[in-house]
């Protein structure tokens, strides 16, 4: 705000200048008739970052140098997709197999593979055929191609969340508040058909219908099912699959600092040894 009271400031200058040495002032009023223009333009982007509020920060057991995956609520997460998440949206670079990273055993993999229905190439026919998936298969997708999405969805394309977590500005947090954002729509906001009214979507219009209700999935292991637990769980197990190699990494980051420490006191200590007698 400040640079634009300086421009319309130079613009006044220039006008009564021009004014005083009898020059025409039509190009000194153009800059100052345009500067309401530019006020405009640059106040629009931030009227419109200022409609969405920033996420607040959740406590997820994944953050920080020293996070660690919650393998508990990962797996509860898989099963809330799996119910509620897999009806519109796809995780395609997804194999049923990568389920062992999140504690699955071979059995339950292969069972939870078997209870979908995956596309299994062709028949001798040429003729597209199905069957139970197995650990290799690719998560079911819910629909064939981009353009039977669309038209499920009255024209709007629920996005792939394989790597949903690191795509979005806000990662984590934001999802999550997406998820627990809908309510009802102020009286004074107006509402374009078909939409829904989220408090931290840009513009509060999103497609989406709130997916998430208090019981809707229940926990084998008798978990809280409230909507904050559900897309708790919900995201951990979506931060896995888009970063499934990060406990690893954070891991091997620890030792290396750990060992660059180590190294450093063993280099110092030689120094002082090999120093001694020259001081």
């Amino acid at each position: 705000m400040r640079a634009f009271r300086t421009l319309l400031a130079a613009a006044r200058r220039s006008a009564a200048v021009a004014a005083l040495l009898g020059i025409s002032a039509v190009p000194a009023l153009v800059v100052t008739a345009a500067i309401p223009a530019v006020l405009i333009a640059f106040a629009v982007p931030a009227l419109a970052q200022e409609e969405a509020p920033t996420p607040p920060p959740q406590n997820w057991s994944f953050s920080g140098i020293f996070g660690g995956l919650d393998v508990a609520a990962a797996q509860r997460g898989f099963q809330v997709y799996s119910e509620v998440c897999s009806v519109c949206h796809s995780m395609n670079l997804l194999h049923y197999r990568d389920l062992e990273g999140i504690g699955l055993t071979a059995e339950q993999i292969t069972a939870v593979a078997a209870a979908v229905t995956v596309p299994q190439g062709v028949d001798d026919q040429g003729n597209p055929k199905t069957g139970p998936g197995t650990p290799s298969s690719q998560f079911r997708a819910p629909y064939a191609n981009e353009q039977a999405a669309r038209a499920a969805m009255n024209g709007a394309l629920p996005p792939d969340l394989s790597v949903i977590i690191n795509a979005r500005e806000g990662h984590a947090d934001y999802v999550y508040a997406i998820l627990t954002g809908f309510t009802d729509a102020p009286a004074a906001f107006k509402m374009m058909d078909g939409m829904n009214y989220n408090i931290y979507f840009p513009g509060h219009q999103i497609a989406m219908v709130q997916p998430l209700h208090d019981g809707q999935v229940t926990f084998a292991d008798g978990s809280p099912n409230r909507i904050e637990n559900e897309a708790h769980d919900v995201v951990t197990f979506l931060y896995w699959a888009a970063n499934p190699e990060a406990v690893q990494r954070k891991q091997i980051g620890v030792r290396v600092v750990l060992f660059l420490i180590f190294m450093t006191g063993i280099t110092y200590a030689v120094k002082r040894k090999v120093w001694a007698d020259v001081h």
